[in-house]
């Protein structure tokens, strides 16, 4: 099967990404998670630890237990998934900054990029991030829309992180083509 990276991002969808892990590793796949320091406050790396069955990755700067650099080898995979995948890292992402270990990592690979959203409605609809998802797309990401129901913020609305099964459609749609 597939090495996956997958990219965790300051959400409090982050705990979809769990179920996500488990299902990615129950359908055969290497998975390698990534989680920013903001992630790290809504999920332990721990708990991806136990998921994935693989070291989680959080520090630019941890020494390398190999030769090459962490965020150029976590780049080399067969898809990078991002999930959930805040406005920030969006437009992160989109202008190519890589302030750390995920968007380092996601600067430095070539494998297909896909971008689960997570946020609230009125941060995906702004024309910012709009514009940045346009300027991803236009770059060959691809994305999994963003759900409408009810946020985490007391709101209702488009900006939910799709659900785990949805996104492993989407991810075993790309692997195979």
């Amino acid at each position: 099967m597939a090495t996956i990276t997958l990219g965790v991002t300051g959400s409090i969808a982050a705990y979809k990404a769990c179920e996500l892990t488990r299902l990615l590793v129950q359908a055969g796949h290497q998975v390698r998670v990534v989680m920013t320091e903001s992630a790290a406050r809504f999920v332990a790396p721990l708990t991806f630890l136990t998921l994935s069955r693989n070291k989680v990755y959080t520090e630019m700067f941890e020494e390398p237990s190999e030769w090459m650099p962490g965020h150029i080898a976590l780049a080399s995979a067969d898809l990078l998934v991002i999930a959930p995948c805040t406005a920030n890292v969006i437009a992160k992402l989109a202008h190519g900054l890589a302030d750390d270990l995920l968007t380092a990592t996601a600067l430095a690979s070539k494998a297909p990029l896909l971008v689960v959203p997570a946020m609230n409605t009125a941060m995906w609809e702004h024309p910012a991030t709009q514009a940045n998802v346009a300027l991803l797309q236009s770059r060959q990401a691809k994305f999994v829309d963003a759900d409408t129901g009810d946020l985490a913020c007391g709101t209702s609305g488009k900006g939910r992180m799709a659900e785990p099964s949805a996104i492993c459609k989407a991810i075993s749609s790309m692997l195979s083509s």
